[in-house]
């Protein structure tokens, strides 16, 4: 069958070449623990209300977005490449068709795991925060810091650090790593300044957002051995998968099925009306015909017309 063909090449392709995850190296972790740093000294800067955020006043007073009006209706558009739903969908897209070409889940866990990194722990420090954006600001040349809003860090900003930065993590070759590179950094800094120009972020929103980003491609390679153990798991649980589809297509009973109802003489019994009036056929050795538990049938037992019916244990009559 066709079903089967497919299975068979399948398994007899090789899997493409890949190349192995990244390594935390020394670099990578002194990068990590640096950026960490950076963190910290922003919130921190935000905090004290320092010449951090009256930068992101004179920022917002200077209304980009009224300087040069004519961007507007482009950068509206451009924003949505820092949107978490849009560019998840078509970096997912993009990551499936290399997964299906290289025979490896590898490309889309690695972008699950940065996108649920992502979503926890910049969540957790917007929602903790609470910081107020620019077009809801209360008081002149403050924080806005712990109250309603949910703006710092920037989540455009963080996700099209992630999500772009994702390709470039995944690159198969030198030459890949730095185009890619070269095009998720634009794109991260081109969706950061666009939410400044628009007055939906303040300036230390956008700086926080690229840090925290920043921190979850870093923090990548700690998660490689979890990711392949979850491959592994994946992977075992297809194969039964697979084998359950490839016995159904052949026509065997699935793997864990219970026992096939067997006729009389040892093959399979039909549907009633297939093998006789009134009694089932057999495919496969015929043989007689025997009563359930081979005892011999009860006697045919008829009553009188308007006889009432006899008690438990009265005689019968039975028929001549």
């Amino acid at each position: 069958m066709r079903t089967d063909r497919i299975f068979a090449r399948l398994e007899q392709e090789p899997a493409r070449p890949t190349t192995p995850p990244p390594a935390m190296t020394r670099t990578r972790t002194s990068l990590f623990l640096a950026t960490i740093g950076l963190y910290v000294a922003i919130v921190a800067a935000v905090l004290n209300t320092s010449f951090l955020v009256r930068l992101d006043w004179q920022a917002m007073l200077f209304r980009p977005y009224k300087q040069w009006p004519e961007l507007h209706a482009f950068l509206d558009y451009f924003v949505v490449l820092g949107q978490r739903g849009p560019t998840a969908v078509m970096v997912a897209a993009w990551l499936g068709w290399r997964s299906w070409r290289q025979r490896t889940l590898r490309p889309l866990l690695v972008l699950g795991a940065s996108l649920l990194l992502l979503n926890v722990t910049v969540g957790a420090a917007k929602l903790g925060m609470g910081r107020e954006g620019p077009h809801y600001a209360n008081i002149m040349g403050s924080n806005e810091m712990w109250l309603t809003g949910d703006i710092f860090p920037s989540g455009h900003t963080a996700n099209a650090v992630v999500t772009w930065g994702v390709l470039a993590y995944l690159a198969t070759s030198k030459l890949a790593r730095r185009w890619l590179s070269v095009v998720a950094a634009f794109f991260a800094l081109g969706v950061g300044t666009t939410t400044v120009y628009l007055g939906t972020h303040w300036v230390s929103d956008v700086l926080l957002g690229w840090a925290a980003g920043l921190l979850i491609l870093l923090a990548l390679p700690w998660c490689e051995p979890l990711l392949a153990r979850v491959q592994e798991h994946i992977e075992v649980y297809w194969g039964r998968l697979r084998r359950g589809l490839r016995a159904g297509a052949a026509g065997l009973p699935p793997v864990g099925a219970g026992p096939t109802l067997a006729g009389p003489g040892g093959g399979e019994r039909l549907p009633s009306g297939t093998g006789g009036p009134g009694r089932a056929g057999v495919r496969g050795r015929a043989a007689p015909a025997r009563h359930p538990h081979h005892e011999r049938p009860a006697p045919h037992v008829v009553r009188r017309p308007g006889a009432e019916r006899p008690g438990r244990g009265a005689p019968l009559e039975r028929r001549p």
